[in-house]
């Protein structure tokens, strides 16, 4: 498993394999550290310019401040993703220290998959909104500012068609072994009858 795929592991089965998480472009993780990086440095430079003990105390906890701020914005980018694996998707939704939120779409529950890349900036720096259509509900799932969202659509139809294939053999496999067992129990039901018409046969020449 690769590094970054570690915080996303708790969300998965044991018997589930992760094939790729999808985050939100970067440039949208840049927009979520803008601000708590902006307050950081404005607190330093405030020292720099006025330094007596009073604004230092001041910056060190301004900082201090600024920099759980950031690693929240971070988590919240970050830790808001798709868990693409071999069974299904599992969307993760973090909303905050201590609420976290999954849901989990089987392979076999999706109707359809699709992208849509809207705009200037979503052309040039290739990102859009991926979907995915529910069989049970009708409802979509979706997630925008997805960083190049054709090649992750293309990775969900190809996990996708492994897991219907795999599910496909397995019920004929399971259709196999009731056949067998029918047959099975046809054969010993005959042998039995044609024991007792043996039975029959012998008491009769009595």
């Amino acid at each position: 498993m690769l590094v970054g795929q570690k915080h996303f592991h708790r969300h998965v089965d044991d018997d589930e394999e992760i094939i790729t998480v999808v985050h939100k472009h970067w440039i949208l993780g840049l927009k979520y550290l803008f601000w708590p990086v902006l307050a950081f440095g404005f607190a330093w430079a405030v020292f720099a310019f006025i330094q007596n003990t009073f604004i230092f105390y001041a910056s060190a906890l301004s900082s201090i401040a600024t920099l759980v701020w950031a690693l929240r914005s971070f988590y919240d980018y970050y830790l808001d993703a798709w868990i693409i694996t071999n069974q299904g998707i599992i969307d993760v939704e973090w909303h905050g220290w201590f609420h976290r939120q999954s849901t989990r779409v089987l392979y076999s529950d999706i109707q359809g998959v699709s992208y849509e890349i809207q705009g200037l900036m979503g052309t040039v720096m290739r990102f859009g909104t991926i979907g995915v259509e529910k069989i049970s509900s009708g409802s979509v799932l979706s997630m925008d500012s997805v960083k190049n969202p054709r090649a992750i659509e293309a990775i969900i139809l190809q996990s996708m068609e492994g897991y219907l294939h795999g599910k496909n053999l397995t019920d004929a496999k399971h259709v196999q072994d009731i056949l067998a067992q029918i047959v099975a129990r046809e054969v010993s039901l005959e042998q039995f009858n044609s024991a007792d018409d043996d039975d029959e046969y012998e008491d009769d020449d009595e």
